[in-house]
C-alpha cells in the first residue's frame, strides 16, 4: 500500500471543513452523568459552520448522556481519514430550534424527526477540540482546534 504524505495544516484544515460541510453522519460517542455506562450511535448532522446540530429521541441513552452532562465526542469519516470532535451539547426542544434549521436539518440528513410520534431533542454540538490524520505521519499536528480556537489560520 502506497502511502499518501502528511498534509499541511492548512490543507488538513480545508479538508475537515470540507468533511464537516459535506459529510452527513457521525459516530456520537456519549457517558452518562459518572463517566460510566458509555453510549456509541450513529447519528446524522448539520454543520452551520461553527456547530454541529444532531436530534436523537429524548430518552435515548445517548439523549440522555447528552441532557445531563452536556458533552460528546464524534467521530466522523473513515478510520484512515478521520476528524474527531470533542464539544459542549446544549439541549434545544424541537419548538425552540427555528423552523427554517429545522428544515435544513430534514433536507441535509433526509430525516426530520418533527415528523414522528416519538419524542425528539437537538443538540447543538460546540467543537472544543477537533483533531484529524489519515496515516501514522499525521499524527503529529493532527490537532487543529482547541479550547474552541482553530490553531490553523485560513
Amino acid at each position: 500500500m502506497t502511502r499518501q504524505p502528511a498534509r499541511p495544516a492548512k490543507q488538513r484544515k480545508q479538508d475537515t471543513l470540507n468533511r464537516l460541510e459535506h459529510d452527513e453522519d457521525a459516530w456520537v460517542a456519549t457517558a452518562d452523568g459518572d463517566g460510566s455506562g458509555p453510549y456509541l450511535v450513529p447519528l446524522s448532522f448539520l454543520w452551520d459552520g461553527s456547530t454541529l446540530l444532531l436530534a436523537t429521541p429524548a430518552a435515548s441513552p445517548t439523549g440522555r448522556n447528552l441532557k445531563t452532562t452536556g458533552k460528546a465526542r464524534l467521530g466522523i469519516g473513515p478510520t484512515r481519514d478521520v476528524v474527531l470532535v470533542e464539544g459542549t451539547a446544549d439541549t434545544i426542544t424541537p419548538a425552540e430550534l427555528p423552523e427554517e434549521e429545522a428544515d435544513l436539518f430534514a433536507t441535509k440528513t433526509g430525516f426530520d424527526p418533527r415528523r414522528l410520534a416519538t419524542p425528539y431533542l437537538y443538540f447543538r454540538v460546540r467543537p472544543r477540540r477537533i483533531q484529524a490524520w489519515r496515516e501514522a505521519n499525521e499524527l503529529d499536528g493532527r490537532e487543529l482546534m482547541r479550547d474552541g480556537e482553530w490553531l490553523v489560520a485560513d
